[in-house]
């Protein structure tokens, strides 16, 4: 995936997943004062006996416990025949050439930016409704106490501490990409209504801190906290939609492991499909794993009667257009993804480009959906998505055509139903 340095200002796409070293003892760990490692054995006197030794940061059951060594650590370690040592792979967010930037200011050039429009399918809008009773875990960056966003904020834990893994009343965002996400999903325009709107106002949100403030992260606690927000959805009795605007050219077995654990839960996931458009086959994860919705980004641009998918936008596999199935590596659904205003870190807005973008679009739409239709289940929730889809085909754009295609997927989701 090609994949660009952040430069100047940051302007914030989905994010990546490259390994941090090499799966090799001799450079793997080479100027680094420790290293974040999983660690299983079929032996669990030697597991329980290594658990005391180093320390647990997640502890993933039968795949085995994260923890941090030195390299004299790491390297002892992986000549032990009893343990398997992997290291853990590192998350890295990106920027894309040409991404629109705005000048922040202290209310939004726009209340109701034209993705908001786009879906609610209305030029005219001025403010937006629904989400009451689900919760959104947006896992990016973390948030800020916005004026937009501060009425809607429930649950705020950092996943990304050395010293403790998990901090509770603690998610601050120092980059910008997680609060842009947040508001997209859920601003209420602020409590004096000047501020911006998105999709479902509505709405909590439970914002999890899985990437630094520099934009990195570890796949070991972005997969913590998708079966977090599990765990908290089964034991407060509550729907939760879980929204990544996060990716990787290559699939985490940890992450793809929680994705299936929520989506078995009863949590609905909702995934960017990365930035590496417009060649076929460059989807990345976890959107392309079929337990996770993946979202393609549309711009703001008419080409055969419907909106154009942007070049960047990451396509599916073509082998599989045409068969409403989704299996893995296949785009699911677009929605507006270029040139998007929202929240930002520093109190004010700007807009930015990315399937980051697009992704709380549909979120923001199950959400409402599903505060409108509390009976169904997360499954059936992702057949609606599909289905209203389907209504509204996108023509536009490389790999675009009729019915499902490798760039849009199944077409645009949007809130009327048809």
């Amino acid at each position: 995936m090609r994949w660009l340095k952040i430069l100047g200002s940051i302007l914030m796409v989905a994010a990546f997943i490259t390994p941090m070293y090499s799966t090799s003892a001799g450079a793997a760990v080479v100027n680094q004062e420790k290293v974040r490692v999983l660690i299983s054995s079929k032996n669990e006197a030697v597991k329980k006996n290594v658990k005391a030794d180093y320390g647990v940061r997640w502890d993933f059951k039968e795949k085995g416990f994260t923890t941090e060594v030195t390299e004299k650590q790491y390297i002892a370690l992986q000549k032990n025949k009893n343990l398997k040592v992997e290291l853990v792979e590192q998350l890295t967010l990106g920027a894309k050439p040409g991404t629109a930037t705005g000048t922040r200011t202290v209310v939004p050039n726009d209340q109701t930016p034209w993705g908001i429009e786009a879906i609610y399918e209305n030029p005219t809008i001025q403010t937006t409704t629904g989400g009451s009773g689900v919760k959104v875990a947006v896992l990016d960056t973390g948030t800020i106490n916005h004026v937009d966003l501060t009425n809607n904020l429930e649950q705020c834990k950092d996943f990304t501490q050395r010293k403790s893994s998990l901090v509770y009343n603690y998610c601050n965002d120092g980059n910008g990409h997680g609060t842009h996400v947040a508001g997209t999903v859920l601003a209420d325009g602020g409590s004096d209504g000047q501020g911006v709107y998105g999709v479902a106002p509505e709405a909590k949100l439970w914002a999890y801190k899985v990437l630094s403030d520099r934009g990195s992260g570890y796949s070991d606690d972005i997969a913590a906290a998708i079966t977090h927000a599990a765990d908290q959805s089964v034991a407060l009795g509550v729907d939760v939609i879980i929204s990544m605007s996060l990716g990787s050219s290559s699939k985490s077995s940890l992450i793809a492991d929680a994705v299936t654990y929520a989506y078995n839960k009863g949590v609905l996931v909702i995934a960017a499909a990365g930035n590496s458009g417009p060649n076929a086959n460059t989807i990345g994860y976890p959107g392309a794993l079929v337990d996770a919705v993946a979202v393609a980004a549309l711009e703001d641009v008419q080409e055969n009667g419907t909106y154009r998918v942007a070049d960047f936008s990451s396509r599916g596999n073509p082998d599989t257009d045409g068969d409403y199935v989704i299996v893995e590596r296949d785009v699911e659904v677009s929605a507006p993804g270029r040139a998007i205003e929202s929240t930002w870190y520093d109190g004010g807005y700007n807009t930015i480009s990315g399937t980051s973008m697009a992704t709380p679009h549909v979120s923001g739409l199950a959400a409402k959906i599903w505060a409108l239709n509390p009976n169904l289940t997360a499954s059936q929730l992702r057949t609606e998505l599909q289905t209203r889809a389907k209504a509204n085909d996108i023509l536009g754009g490389s790999g675009a055509a009729a019915g499902d295609d490798y760039a849009s997927g199944f077409g645009f989701p949007t809130v009327i139903a048809r």
